[in-house]
């Protein structure tokens, strides 16, 4: 069985005062039925992971491919292991854009992140001119093809499906929309690393998830939990969809 998964991407959002929200979430969950992942901006990583205790594993929001070296400014995965950290994002859409990502960066980042021990969340998703023009799967299939690395296991990835158009718009898509490309994503994992690894792998939902839409998202097969942006930053609304994946 698959350990479900509520993930939140804090994003570029946080100082030291938001930690209390950490602490809140913390206290709501002492012992979760589920994991739970908590990804701040590296400012607060490592006072994170000492406020999250046992039962919430905080992650990084990206690494750099190389262990070390001249590169100003970025982090390696050894750095995000050592501050604490038990999991990186990788290829998240604001990164694929606002960075130029390609797929080829994120899977040498994934494959750095998997040698420091880290779990790797590699994000994939398609715009919503490639949704209208029904290229949705093409789309996820060369995303995943690209960017995900040969080392996999259930153990050290985790695949978030996040539709570009519904991430911080409000826009979701249907059940079936989000069923097909979870199915979709599955088969293509079996299919490439064998059924032992392809259906060991959580698979995770992205795009304006909340309170309201979670249970009847979690309802879904093959969707494994969230990756939460928004929702995820108070604990009042990120506390309900935990609580809405222990009962799924």
């Amino acid at each position: 069985m698959r350990r479900k998964l509520a993930a939140g991407n804090w994003k570029m959002n946080g100082t030291g005062a938001a930690l209390a929200e950490l602490e809140a979430l913390a206290a709501a969950h002492p012992a979760p039925g589920v994991d739970i992942l908590i990804c701040p901006p590296a400012t607060l990583l490592h006072r994170a992971a000492e406020v999250a205790g046992d039962a919430i594993a905080v992650g990084g929001q990206d690494c750099h491919a190389n262990a070390s070296g001249a590169h100003t400014g970025d982090l390696s995965a050894g750095m995000l292991r050592d501050a604490g950290a038990t999991a990186v994002i990788l290829g998240h859409s604001e990164r694929r854009e606002d960075h130029d990502e390609r797929n080829d960066d994120v899977r040498a980042k994934a494959r750095a992140a998997m040698e420091a021990g880290l779990i790797a969340v590699i994000c994939v998703g398609e715009s919503l001119e490639q949704r209208e023009a029904a290229n949705t799967l093409d789309i996820i299939a060369g995303q995943m093809s690209g960017s995900i690395p040969d080392q996999c296991t259930g153990e050290n990835l985790v695949v978030a499906y996040e539709p570009i158009w519904a991430i911080g718009t409000g826009k979701v898509p249907t059940l079936e929309q989000i069923g097909e490309v979870h199915d979709f994503i599955r088969a293509r994992l079996e299919r490439r690393f064998g059924e032992g690894v392809g259906r060991s792998v959580r698979l995770l939902y992205g795009g304006s998830v909340k309170p309201g839409n979670a249970a009847d998202i979690f309802g879904v097969p093959n969707v494994d939990g969230a990756l939460v942006g928004g929702a995820s930053l108070k604990a009042d609304d990120f506390s309900p969809i935990i609580a809405a994946l222990e009962s799924a």
